[in-house]
């Protein structure tokens, strides 16, 4: 008889959806209600209503409540960006040494003569920290105090698809959670009314626009509730989260109250965690109806902010996105996340890098700025950088993949500005000095955020999985 119920229960609630014409968000914004299929029940609220986290209270003092990670997708070079390397330039057009080739991962350049490529760009000395910036970058020179650039960062995916998924979650594997996945699982949202993981993306018109896929902000195995929900960059930002016309405000609470209770009912047969994160995620969209136009409305931007961003707001770029990222973390969302597609250089680097390094210095030093005026910069981590960089040996008139030895900027949220770290060998081929894994990374970003990263796992066909594997340094160095 009890199964005969389950049936009837599934059938009936199946009806009411198909046949209800008063859509919340499209049945409750579909990108956040897939399922993460084979995943261990755990629990996704608490008594209160609201996920709090497993790292309750923090392992350690926290110096760091969100992440604004500027993903620089396609590869960016570090010897036109953070890394001048002079030998480089005395070598140019001269074959590499094999001593530093041989038997390395090559992307694209397998087979052929490998020759030195001269750093495209002169290089400046910026700030009273003296950091050194390619001359394409003088908006970030002006914020040179504030940063902190990594000059040894190493990966593991030579190809693009995987290294993101290396980036993102610290394994080549598809279907790991991302890292802003484990943080909301670690620490919950400090937002009610928009999710806690927030993905933008924009296009450049210089380089190669790579593709994107939406796996990389994934929750994996964990409960779905957990993965990034992507906004998009310019018209509303969230595909039929507004009303229907003539649907009262009030209609619309019962549609959403009536399909809960549907969804608890089927909850207390079946005992699937997936169903709590439906729950959650239907009267999540219903919030979302207030505060997404509000977020989005920049008429209470001065002139004076839109112009030392870039942009008028609204139109997809990269500089909109930026404005729209401090929008959101002052809103509470824990993990925001930019993508912008335009650094793929694989030829006529000389040409294309002055656009592509245009389209993202002045709205990323203005992102550094405005945070810092608002008394927000010493809580929200800034991550600048691709997945992996570019090699100093030429493909044509550009760069090939190369993750031996790379670069990243880093600011706020804990890290100590006007510095540099680490270093690459005389030609940017090997990171030679105080190397810096992806899976440090990821342990110097928890660590800042109060979690020790050997302590936040989750079981998972009988094993504890976490971000860092097996592996993970924090960099305490870098740390202030």
């Amino acid at each position: 008889m009890k199964g005969i119920d389950s049936v009837r229960l599934a059938q009936a609630r199946r009806t009411f959806l198909g046949s209800s014409t008063v859509g919340v968000g499209a049945a409750a914004l579909s990108s956040l209600l897939n399922p993460a299929q084979f995943a261990v029940a755990a629990p996704t609220e608490t008594p209160g209503g609201k996920w709090r986290g497993v790292v309750n209270p923090p392992n350690q003092a926290p110096r760091c409540r969100r992440v604004i990670h500027l993903c620089m997708a396609g590869g960016p070079s570090h010897l036109e960006t953070l890394d001048f390397k002079p030998k480089l330039k005395e070598l140019d057009g001269k074959p590499m040494p094999d001593s530093l080739t041989k038997g390395q991962p090559i992307a694209q350049l397998q087979g052929k003569k490998l020759k030195c490529m001269a750093p495209q760009f002169s290089y400046v000395r910026n700030g009273e920290s003296g950091q050194e910036l390619c001359e394409l970058f003088p908006h970030l020179g002006r914020v040179a105090d504030d940063l902190c650039i990594v000059r040894s960062l190493q990966t593991e995916q030579i190809n693009h698809d995987p290294a993101h998924t290396f980036m993102n979650t610290g394994t080549s594997i598809s279907g790991r959670p991302s890292m802003g996945s484990w943080l909301l699982y670690g620490l919950g949202s400090d937002c009610d009314n928009l999710p806690g993981f927030v993905v933008l993306t924009s296009v450049g018109k210089g380089g190669q626009s790579q593709p994107i896929a939406s796996r990389q902000w994934h929750s994996g195995f964990l409960p779905s509730n957990f993965q990034g929900v992507q906004f998009q960059s310019s018209g509303d930002p969230v595909s039929y989260v507004g009303r229907p016309a003539g649907v009262t405000e009030r209609d619309q609470q019962k549609i959403v109250e009536t399909v809960n209770g549907i969804n608890r009912l089927h909850q207390n047969v079946n005992h699937d965690p997936e169903i709590a994160t439906r729950i959650a995620q239907y009267e999540m969209a219903f919030r979302m109806q207030m505060s997404v136009p509000g977020l989005m409305d920049i008429s209470d931007e001065p002139a004076h902010v839109l112009k030392m961003y870039g942009t008028e707001g609204g139109d997809g770029t990269f500089a909109s996105n930026c404005l729209l990222a401090r929008r959101l973390a002052e809103r509470g969302v824990r993990f925001i996340q930019l993508y912008h597609r335009a650094w793929d250089h694989h030829g006529n680097i000389k040409k294309v890098m002055p656009v592509t390094a245009k389209e993202v210095d002045r709205a990323t030093a203005a992102l550094i700025a405005d945070l810092k005026q608002r008394g927000m910069l010493d809580d929200t981590l800034i991550i600048w950088g691709g997945e992996f960089g570019r090699t100093p040996m030429a493909q044509g008139t550009g760069r090939d993949h190369h993750i031996r030895g790379f670069s990243m900027m880093l600011a706020g949220g804990g890290i100590r500005g006007g510095v540099s770290h680490g270093a690459t060998d005389d030609l940017g081929y090997n990171a030679v000095e105080n190397k810096v894994h992806v899976h440090d990374l990821h342990a110097t970003m928890l660590h800042l955020f109060g979690i020790d990263h050997l302590k936040l796992t989750y079981r998972f066909q009988g094993r504890d999985f976490r971000l860092t594997d097996v592996h993970g340094n924090v960099v305490k160095e870098i740390v202030g």
